[in-house]
């Protein structure tokens, strides 16, 4: 009897300190969050993620997703994007999550596509004065220094909230960019209002810390 409360205990304890996967459900598809970045989140306009060029309206803007939704289709094995949206409900709360999309010019979006994100030594200014540079040898994007933690702590989040996988040769590096460039004020307003309008928080902009106790 005693060995059964004392593993009772234990497993209640487990429950209560283990981080729990708790998908984001309020957002039920891409469409949905791309109004919601325009209509609230950057209502007023905003400054794009990669270029920091301020904006008014959305024209020549694409909403980017730092995840990429064809990394979440491989690892649900769903098909391609188009097919997981019509067969996979996770897959499209996934793509869906406002914490993963920030505004990014549309060139850019196409030239990231869902290439890795990294270091790129000697590159060459593609974009003119934008700071984002491309390896298409390496298949390896570089953004701005300002933005790299916000990449990082976005990436960590979709790891820590639907399970996906980080490539192993990032994780060290995107730590690096957590440490380096920590939350702005501007990052965590934004999370709470995220949170308000999907019911998850970013945990690792609340705590950035916390991301050197992930587990690979």
């Amino acid at each position: 009897m005693i060995f059964r409360w004392w593993w009772f205990g234990l497993l209640l304890t487990l429950l209560l300190v283990s981080p729990t996967l708790a998908d984001q459900t309020q957002i039920r598809n891409y469409d949905t969050a791309r109004r919601l970045v325009w209509g609230l989140l950057y209502a007023s306009g905003g400054s794009t993620l990669y270029c920091g060029e301020p904006f008014g309206d959305k024209t020549d803007l694409n909403v980017e997703q730092i995840y990429p939704a064809s990394w979440m289709a491989a690892f649900l094995g769903c098909g391609t994007r188009n097919e997981c949206r019509k067969t996979s409900e996770r897959f499209n709360h996934m793509e869906a999550d406002l914490h993963n999309l920030f505004p990014v010019r549309a060139d850019i979006n196409r030239a990231r596509s869902n290439l890795r994100f990294g270091i790129i030594w000697g590159e060459e200014r593609e974009f003119g004065e934008c700071n984002f540079e491309r390896d298409k040898d390496s298949y390896i994007v570089e953004p701005r220094p300002i933005t790299r933690g916000n990449i990082a702590r976005a990436i960590f989040y979709m790891r820590d909230e639907y399970g996906l996988p980080i490539d192993h040769r990032d994780v060290e590096l995107l730590k690096e960019w957590n440490r380096a460039d920590p939350p702005t004020d501007h990052e965590m307003r934004r999370n709470n209002v995220i949170e308000e309008l999907q019911g998850t928080s970013n945990r690792f902009i609340d705590h950035p810390k916390w991301v050197e106790d992930l587990k690979f």
